[in-house]
């Protein structure tokens, strides 16, 4: 069979959306200077689906260096992959100011964040080894799973127990030369959970594991400092490595991974996706040392965001919303409902009252929910939360009825 023609037959969950939901419920196109006030199909909104939280990406100091160094180097320097001719000065103090800033000895640049992780997970285990994860890891780990020769076992998600279960069985099933990798988060990005990383590490005392841990939602939000949730949980030195992004509190593209010098060293020569691709532009890592320098210098950015948050929270508990105990920023809105019922929530946001929100139906989340996640940033202020309360005390008798329908 032609394999284009099987492609138009294979299924896919998000198949309607990207066809005739294109432009609005996927692929939609905010416009505008970057920040909580944004247009959308030409109509002024209140953005709650950015991830720029500390507000920086549209800092005026911050455009002044992006375009400086745009200016002076291009976006075209340095050509080729760090290990050819990619490298630079730029590039080296980034990695030792970003191992400073987490805690770590040793940090590698990476390009992109998902390419990144993945390419860690797969470096780092081999067939003789054992990898365990959490099941609502993000979708770089699960293809970074995918990739890897090892073992795969999943727990169930921030359960002890079941993490428990997962471990003494890959102990049992341990070698001469079998190691055990534990993947998880620091904060999952749709619940905006913490991930169990006292309970996790405290188990090192039974069985001998290394630990990885995404805090692409951490990094810049948690933490007295920012450093991440490690640090919010004071386990820090229990992570053995650790992943940070750019594309969150730094509003940039890039990532990294922190660890020992001899893992870092390792990564470097071993990391495909690092090794094969051409690395960062150098005013990308210009701007990222910028910024990483801004945030350690602001934290009043920090507690504006974290103001937001617990205001924003509040208010729609007050209204009678379900809002999932998260211990980030993120701010998860539950309701019973079908997919028809996501799409007419976000519509009727953005169509009545100039709000942009986000949700998520099945398969991303069990059959009958729906989840509408708002993403606070130290940017946002009073007017646009009190705006967009009355907006979700508007819609709240229809959403409830709905979601009354579903349990009838």
């Amino acid at each position: 069979m032609d394999l284009f023609d099987k492609l138009e037959g294979r299924p896919s969950p998000l198949g309607p959306f990207t066809s005739e939901g294109y432009g609005y419920y996927t692929f939609p196109k905010l416009e505008g200077p970057l920040g909580p006030e944004m247009k959308f199909n030409n109509k002024d909104m209140v953005v709650w689906s950015i991830n720029d939280y500390l507000g920086i990406g549209s800092n005026p100091e911050i455009k002044k260096v992006d375009t400086e160094a745009t200016e002076k180097y291009s976006l075209s320097a340095p050509m080729g992959a760090r290990l050819m001719t990619g490298n630079s000065n730029e590039h080296e103090k980034l990695e030792e100011e970003l191992a400073a800033f987490v805690h770590k000895e040793k940090a590698q640049l990476l390009n992109y964040g998902y390419q990144g992780i993945m390419s860690t997970i797969h470096a780092l285990v081999d067939r003789n080894d054992i990898l365990i994860y959490d099941e609502l890891s993000h979708a770089c780990i699960v293809d970074g799973k995918q990739l890897a020769m090892a073992e795969k076992y999943v727990f169930k998600h921030n359960d002890i127990e079941s993490f428990k279960k997962q471990l003494f069985r890959a102990k049992k099933k341990m070698g001469e030369n079998t190691s055990i990798l534990v993947v998880t988060e620091g904060v999952f990005g749709m619940t905006g959970d913490l991930g169990i990383l006292k309970e996790i590490i405290e188990l090192k005392k039974e069985v001998p594991f290394r630990l990885l841990v995404d805090d692409a939602h951490g990094i810049g939000t948690m933490g007295k400092d920012g450093s991440g949730t490690g640090t919010h949980l004071g386990v820090q030195d229990g992570i053995d490595i650790y992943f940070g992004t750019f594309a969150k509190s730094f509003a940039l593209i890039g990532a990294f991974i922190a660890s020992e010098p001899r893992v870092i060293e390792f990564l470097k020569a071993n990391s495909r996706s690092q090794v094969f691709a051409k690395s960062l532009p150098l005013p990308m890592v210009v701007t990222a040392r910028k910024r990483l320098q801004m945030i350690k210098d602001n934290p009043q950015w920090r507690e504006q965001l974290w103001n937001n948050t617990l205001k924003l929270r509040e208010g729609l508990r007050e209204i009678g919303y379900t809002v999932l105990p998260s211990e980030s920023p993120v701010t998860p809105v539950l309701t019973k409902g079908s997919t028809d019922l996501c799409q007419d929530i976000m519509r009727k946001l953005r169509e009545e009252h100039g709000v942009f929100v986000s949700g998520v139906a099945y398969p991303v989340v069990p059959r009958g929910t729906v989840l509408i996640r708002l993403i606070p940033t130290a940017a946002h202020n009073d007017v646009h939360i009190e705006k967009t309360l009355k907006a979700f005390e508007a819609i709240k008798d229809y959403v409830f009825e709905a979601a009354e329908k579903l349990s009838a």
